[in-house]
């Protein structure tokens, strides 16, 4: 099985209509797939992979293989509490927390700035395609994810799946569903570990060619979405040949946010048999969809419009 690849190059031309569609079915059916063309400048992205690896050499992998999880794995005690990875946030908005971050550069803040302001216009972006999508306004889901706020939240977790000697007793990072909504990946282009579960086995995820970004959707997409887009089950494994580098940047509501499935997926409910068995008799032959919502219409006080 091959992640879907949407190319973003696609959506200004006649090709859009085929490239939405294939975004639809990639959030229906994987809850993932990769973005390319995605207008991101790929220097910047570069560098940004640099810079981190070189704070994590400089800053985190000794203290990691010092670490009680690094020793648990020694002496081959239970590990199956544990993940494999030296991680740290980044808080970009509301408020950006950069600059307490210990021993970080300036070159280092200024680089991950400057990715996240181009990285935010993608996740806006694909905010209003899934929108789009689901046949809402096209500021839905960002409105939703804003609540009385300014905006969503953003922010970056920064991991490091360091080399690891016994890769068959721990994993990188434990099977999960992420918590929040759009999550954007800059990862590894040579060393592989992420996977996603699908139809009841396990796909690996490919590492990054042609600087594309990898995109899952999560828990709070899936409620939105009243189950039409999926939140996924995923992992990281380790891999004893070398060390994997991983930039998820998530795309969130705000804490205060309140989040529920869009009135306009759902199906109506509470009603009279009656009253819809009335509203068929004259809309028998047309299509279902309209008629849902004459009913929710008149659930909700409103008169009923035969479609």
């Amino acid at each position: 099985m091959e992640i879907p690849v949407i190319d973003f190059s696609k959506l200004n031309g006649d090709k859009r209509g085929d490239t939405m569609a294939l975004l639809h079915e990639a959030c229906e059916k994987w809850g993932c797939f990769m973005v390319e063309n995605h207008e991101i400048d790929t220097q910047l992205m570069g560098k940004v992979k640099q810079l981190i690896n070189a704070y994590y050499e400089e800053n985190l992998k000794e203290s990691f293989y010092q670490s009680e999880i690094a020793k648990r794995l020694e002496k081959q005690q239970n590990t199956s509490d544990i993940d494999w990875e030296s991680t740290f946030f980044i808080w970009h908005r509301p408020t950006s927390n950069i600059n307490e971050i210990s021993n970080i550069s300036q070159e280092l803040c200024q680089t991950m700035d400057e990715y996240i302001a181009q990285l935010l216009k993608l996740g806006e972006k694909l905010s209003e395609l899934m929108s789009e999508n689901l046949g809402l306004e096209k500021d839905y889901i960002k409105k939703a994810f804003s609540g009385n706020g300014e905006g969503p939240a953003v922010g970056t977790k920064v991991a490091k799946y360091p080399q690891c000697p016994r890769p068959e007793l721990v994993r990188g990072l434990r099977e999960h569903t992420d918590a929040g909504g759009i999550i954007l990946l800059l990862q590894d282009d040579k060393v592989p570990g992420l996977e996603f579960f699908k139809d009841g086995k396990w796909v690996e995820i490919p590492p990054s060619k042609n600087n594309a970004i990898f995109v899952n959707t999560g828990d709070q997409v899936e409620v939105l979405s009243n189950g039409l887009y999926r939140s996924v089950v995923h992992r990281v494994m380790p891999d004893n040949n070398g060390s994997r580098i991983s930039i998820a940047t998530f795309y969130n509501p705000i804490g205060d946010a309140i989040i529920s499935p869009a009135p306009k997926l759902l199906y109506p409910s509470n009603f009279r048999y009656g009253d819809y068995l009335k509203l068929y008799g004259s809309t028998k032959f047309g299509e279902k969809a309209p008629r849902f919502e004459s009913m929710k219409n008149m659930i909700n006080g409103h008169k009923i419009i035969p479609a």
